[in-house]
């Protein structure tokens, strides 16, 4: 089917979807959950193809965030299950109000439509979409970008055997064939068949989609994400901070990328930190690349380099890592504030003052105290899964759970009221 084909088609079913009542929603979860169990094998061998098309192409990080093991299906059907238990978002009465002339005013949380989301080479995202959409009454529309499309559509395919099975139309989740530029710009300019776009991807689809959609487009951020370390903090509670921050998946968009010390401390610190993340390290030791004052502490030592000009701006997405020294807090407030995308930031610390002026000063979506950032996940904040994190602050910020896929609309109740 051409893209505009499986626009109209998904249009077409978007009321049976709202219309469906939240009994409905959750057997229609749980179906799609137990048909990607069931249809395990078939999903790994079109993971297979994908793998096998990319390998010397992408990095091995990246590789990674592209294989599919029986483990991560099991864990992508677990995720739909708990959507599945989570509150329905539709047909909640937000605020109600009766005017002095008796007409009652009800605004009531209602699904946007048609989702659309535009996302790379992570083929969970497929189910964790529709599974939102779904239980949110939302049809939805997938475009997954060539690298992972065997691996997309086979998913595709077996959560629709699973809506079939229980009588929900199988096309409430649209999925386009066509992997070129083209289909990306079809759904950017969808007006009339599009409510709502949210790209999941890298800075490049991010900033394509924000400057091109002539539909409403959520932007989800690319995370340049620090971790402060103040010059009053537990080193042993850094270091560990630090570490799963950054290496235990350095492909996700909340690993983080700049480690920012304290100079009073940098001496004393950064030896630590390079024995932990390099020395300790023997497989995938992490990069550090470092500004002047941190390269004449660490300079000569494996795996340190001098920090270029952009490295405090790149998203690295790999097992490297800037280091600066900052005038304590307030310079760590300057650093974060000129070079943070907005997604997550955090401060070690055991000052609470020096705790709460970071918190009030750093304008993320996310801001920690002595916890890592890679906590920013729908799935750790209790939403069961999420569509993406939103670095924006219009309708939805941080983790993009059921309640950011609805609108509402005002019920207005009256008995023959005339103006």
């Amino acid at each position: 089917m051409t893209t505009q084909e499986i626009l109209e088609r998904t249009k077409s079913v978007k009321s049976s979807v709202a219309l469906l009542d939240s009994n409905a929603k959750n057997e229609a979860l749980y179906a799609i959950a137990n048909a990607l169990e069931e249809n395990t094998d078939s999903i790994l061998q079109a993971n297979a193809l994908d793998m096998q098309a990319v390998k010397g192409i992408i990095s091995d990080v990246m590789l990674d965030r592209l294989l599919l093991t029986d483990k991560r299906i099991k864990a992508m059907a677990d995720g739909v299950r708990a959507v599945a238990k989570l509150p329905d978002p539709t047909g909640n009465v937000l605020e109600e109000s009766v005017r002095p002339d008796g007409l009652r005013i009800t605004k009531l949380s209602v699904p946007l439509g048609v989702v659309a989301i535009i996302y790379e080479s992570r083929p969970n995202v497929t189910s964790d979409a529709a599974a939102l959409c779904i239980k949110s009454g939302n049809a939805c529309v997938l475009r997954t970008g060539k690298e992972a499309h065997r691996s997309a559509e086979a998913i595709v395919l077996a959560m629709r055997k699973g809506l079939e099975s229980v009588g929900v139309d199988p096309y409430s989740i649209g999925f386009i064939e066509d992997t070129s530029r083209d289909s990306a710009v079809a759904l950017m300019t969808a007006k009339g068949y599009i409510d709502l776009l949210i790209p999941r991807g890298g800075a490049g689809l991010i900033k394509t989609c924000v400057e091109n959609a002539k539909v409403p487009c959520i932007e989800t951020g690319t995370g340049i994400c620090h971790v402060y370390v103040d010059g009053g903090a537990d080193f042993d509670k850094a270091l560990k901070i630090i570490e799963n921050a950054k290496c235990s998946r350095p492909s996700v968009c909340n690993a983080m990328e700049v480690c920012l010390v304290d100079k009073k401390i940098i001496g004393e610190f950064l030896p630590l930190l390079w024995e932990r993340l390099v020395n300790c390290r023997v497989q995938n030791p992490v990069k550090l690349i470092c500004d002047e004052n941190c390269y004449a502490v660490l300079g000569g030592k494996p795996n340190c380099e001098k920090a270029g000009a952009c490295d405090f701006d790149t998203e690295f997405l790999d097992y490297k890592m800037a280091v600066a020294a900052v005038d304590g807090v307030g310079g760590a407030i300057a650093h974060v504030s000129a070079h943070s995308t907005g997604h997550s930031d955090c401060i070690v610390t055991e000052d609470a003052d020096t705790a709460s002026r970071f918190v009030a000063a750093i304008d993320s979506a996310a801001v920690y105290v002595n916890a890592s950032t890679r906590f920013t996940d729908g799935g750790e904040f209790g939403l069961g899964c999420e569509m993406g994190i939103s670095t924006q602050k219009l309708h939805a910020r941080g983790p993009m759970g059921l309640k950011e896929l609805t609108t509402y609309k005002y019920v207005v109740t009256g008995n023959g009221n005339i103006r």
